[in-house]
């Protein structure tokens, strides 16, 4: 199925079909998915100890071991290597479940199965014979290879070099990876190296290599992290390892886009651990209030609690919502759901940290204290806002992404305009679309009326969002990529759209099932959400015409020539 949501959004055009109806998940794999989360969830509540794992900072071998012996390292693997073959959805859903539990066996399972995604995605048929079937077994374990020091976000910066010998059979890897995850239990690390000499200013040719552990790969201690303790993380050393041609992933010049492909993927599995983990803090935070007494009744029962409780909700079901969404989207085969897995890692991270807060907040001095879950939630929720890049980066790749169409359509009406014969067709197609744009707005049509407010909520949003979009465009041309304030405004309304549509069509699935008496749980905390995101997207579209940037970039520069923090009161 070709298209994006959001893409389209950029437009102002509303592509309702992508999301309406709300995915569900067939009967037959929702049984099987079922049958493995419950196996999952027994394993988890009697064996797996969290706290010790946490203490000592690392998951043990024979935690390790049952999780090759429940089939978690195949669970996106087809059947026919010997996985479980689940869906997107499915596999959202099982991770959701192990997260909830413990975030660091996620953690494991995620790093394994980027590891394995080039070359589930990318390889060819032998690849697939040698690797898949021992990848889906726990026999061997992989692990993902790509940032580097100084070159974590800015691949142009990398210095992995791999040099194919004269006789065009071997790739002779030199370089250093860090923050590989994994990276010292791995037997199978996929290494992203440039094919191209290191010159300024020059991006480079960059190749996906199947790095089996032997000969010049080493890794060094692992390094203690604030959170999901029990997943290895270290640095990897990789001096004049030798890889067959056969272990090429897809065609020299094309990792980037391997990469970008497997992040695609891999954030819809944290956001799905993101939800488990939030689930898990706000039972965990209900059961705390309603049993904690203070002037002669449970704290549930006051005003102030209440509204964090109904905040959580709200975050947790906008969450959970746009995740399964873009888990359906891509089991409907979208071409495009970059934006949208961006997006949920996004607003997941962000949301989870919220609930984490208000989680220690009205557990009060419990939520501070070693033996209580919650200060460990905390540490692990913190790791959610770098794993797989940060939300600084995330959201500047959203709003140039999305823009980029938009852009080029500008481009060309501008090209037309100075060959106004040649041009014709172009400029007539511009002028109709704005006479229309002038006179109707698109609609949200397939939402249940009985959330007429809310889809108008959004309709609006959208048409603004496109406006402001052509007018930053207009303003700052091709500059627009140094626009980083315009790209966090831009990118923070996408983010609040897509999750209202993903609310709204999630709660009209449920009223035409049930009736709205039936969904009205879901209708609540669709309309809190809106109500919220509406002020939100306000803030942010009127910030793109009035603001005081220049002011705050002034503020940091003095801070900056000053070293620091300048004032003091002796």
């Amino acid at each position: 199925m070709e298209g994006s949501f959001m893409k389209a959004l950029f437009f102002g055009v509303v592509a309702e079909d992508l999301i309406f109806p709300y995915p569900e998940v067939p009967e037959g794999e929702r049984q099987t998915t079922r049958a493995i989360v419950e196996k999952v969830e027994r394993f988890l509540e009697d064996e797996v100890d969290s706290i010790k794992i946490d203490a000592e900072g690392e998951l043990g071998e024979p935690i390790v071991r049952r999780l090759a012996e429940l089939g978690l390292f195949g669970l996106k693997i087809p059947q026919e290597y010997g996985g479980a073959g689940l869906s997107m959805t499915g596999h959202a859903r099982v991770m959701q479940s192990i997260a909830s539990f413990d975030p660091s066996i996620a953690a494991l399972l995620t790093a394994h199965e980027c590891g394995l995604s080039p070359i589930l995605l990318f390889g060819d048929d032998e690849q697939k014979k040698r690797y898949l079937p021992r990848l889906a077994t726990g026999e061997m374990t992989a692990a993902f290879a790509l940032a580097e020091d100084g070159s974590g976000s800015d691949s142009g910066m990398m210095r992995t070099f791999a040099e194919l010998t004269e006789d065009g059979k071997t790739y002779v890897v030199n370089g250093a990876k860090k923050w590989v995850t994994n990276g010292r239990e791995a037997d199978l690390i996929t290494v992203f190296a440039r094919t191209s000499r290191a010159e300024v200013g020059s991006k480079p040719r960059m190749a996906t290599l199947l790095v089996e552990r032997g000969p010049g790969v080493s890794t060094d201690e692992r390094v203690e992290t604030l959170g999901i303790r029990g997943v290895p993380v270290s640095h990897l050393e990789l001096e004049d390892v030798r890889v067959p041609i056969e272990n090429l992933v897809s065609k020299p010049g094309k990792g980037f886009g391997v990469a970008m492909e497997v992040f695609s993927m891999a954030r819809l599995g944290l956001s799905a651990s993101m939800v488990g983990q939030s689930r898990t803090l706000l039972n965990g935070a209900i059961e705390r209030v309603s049993s904690r007494r203070s002037f002669g009744r449970a704290i549930a029962e006051f005003p102030i609690i209440k509204d964090k409780i109904a905040r959580m909700m709200a975050d947790s079901y906008a969450m959970s919502s746009m995740t399964y969404l873009t888990a359906g989207l891509v089991d409907q085969r979208v071409e495009d759901y970059s934006l949208e897995s961006a997006i949920c890692r996004v607003a997941g991270s962000e949301a989870l940290w919220r609930i984490v807060d208000e989680s220690l907040s009205v557990a009060a001095g419990s939520g501070y204290a070693k033996p209580f879950e919650f200060e460990r939630r905390l540490r692990d929720a913190r790791s959610m806002f770098v794993i797989e890049s940060t939300n600084e980066i995330l959201r500047c790749f959203v709003a140039l992404a999305g823009m980029q169409g938009p852009g080029k359509r500008l481009e060309g009406v501008v090209a037309s305009m100075r060959e106004p014969v040649k041009g014709f067709g172009l400029l007539r197609e511009f002028a109709v679309r704005k006479v229309k744009e002038a006179l109707r707005r698109e609609r949200m049509s397939r939402a249940h009326p009985a959330l007429s407010r809310e889809a108008v909520i959004f309709e609006a949003a959208t048409e603004e969002l496109a406006q402001g979009v052509e007018r930053a465009l207009r303003e700052h041309g091709k500059e627009i990529s140094e626009m980083q304030y315009v790209q966090m405004r831009v990118a923070n309304v996408a983010i609040d759209l897509y999750a209202l549509a993903a609310c709204i069509a999630r709660t009209s699935s449920a009223i035409e099932r049930r009736g709205e008496e039936g969904a009205r749980r879901e209708i609540d905390l669709t309309t809190m959400f809106a109500t919220a995101a509406q002020s939100r997207m306000r803030r942010n579209l009127q910030a793109l015409e009035h603001n005081d940037d220049e002011l705050r970039k002034r503020i940091a520069a003095r801070a900056y020539t000053d070293r620091g923090y300048p004032f003091d009161v002796i």
